[in-house]
């Protein structure tokens, strides 16, 4: 099969920034569709393993040893690092939402134990939901400046890519010696997450070409998830 018969051919589409605006239009709709409906199955996942056993035995396996912690971010890189792959496939739309599955599968397991303690405690009555609207409420500020704006926020990739190399030098630090990152290494983080919704936002605008909506949503719920931990740390930290 020649690239001409490929409905999911490169040269079939063109990036958005160049697409007619009606072009345009569908493309950004339906990433914010595909990203909505990311979120919602996020929210089921949780919500399915927070109400089973599961719970608190994912909790107390990933979160029992020293090493736990390192063996799971280990495992969901290398997991994030297969979705985004499969969800940038230009042969299969298939394959694209199956790494845009894996990737909701694998933000749901990661993030379930932090949801547990917040859940199980009556210290933290409240704060899933705070943590939650507050996240919400931010990426639409950011996604606001994005579209009003039209700013082109690809520059920001560098600081985004060596930001994340630090952070998660820190973090293998932190588990390795034992020590706590405290609130300025999580405000940090949250800057960093907003950050990244800049940058997904306007690639989304500009960047991606118009058949790659799938990975344009991984994209963005990447950013947004990211925000919702460190948010949700923030809360849990003041209480």
């Amino acid at each position: 099969m020649n690239a001409s018969e490929n409905p999911y051919a490169p040269s079939n589409f063109t990036m958005a920034a160049h697409a007619e605006s009606s072009e345009r239009a569908t493309f950004i709709t339906r990433t914010y569709m595909h990203l909505a409906g990311a979120i919602l199955a996020f929210i089921g996942l949780e919500a399915v393993l927070l109400n089973s056993p599961i719970a608190e035995r994912l909790t107390n396996t990933m979160m029992g040893g020293q090493y736990s912690w390192l063996i799971v971010l280990g495992a969901f890189m290398a997991v994030s690092w297969i979705a985004n792959s499969w969800a940038m496939s230009s042969t299969s739309r298939g394959m694209q939402y199956a790494g845009l599955s894996l990737y909701v599968v694998a933000e749901s397991i990661i993030i379930l134990p932090l949801l547990y303690i917040a859940a199980s405690n009556p210290r933290f009555a409240g704060v899933i939901p705070t943590a939650s609207y507050t996240t919400l409420a931010l990426f639409g500020v950011l996604t606001a400046i994005v579209f009003i704006t039209r700013q082109d926020f690809s520059f920001m990739r560098s600081v985004l890519v060596f930001g994340g190399i630090a952070a998660m030098g820190l973090i293998v630090c932190a588990i390795l010696f034992s020590f706590a990152l405290g609130p300025i290494f999580t405000y940090a983080m949250i800057a960093l997450a907003c950050g990244y919704i800049l940058y997904s936002t306007s690639n989304v605008m500009l960047h991606y070409r118009t058949d790659q909506y799938v990975a344009a949503s991984l994209a963005l719920f990447a950013a947004v998830a990211l925000l919702f931990w460190y948010i949700l740390q923030l809360f849990m930290s003041r209480d």
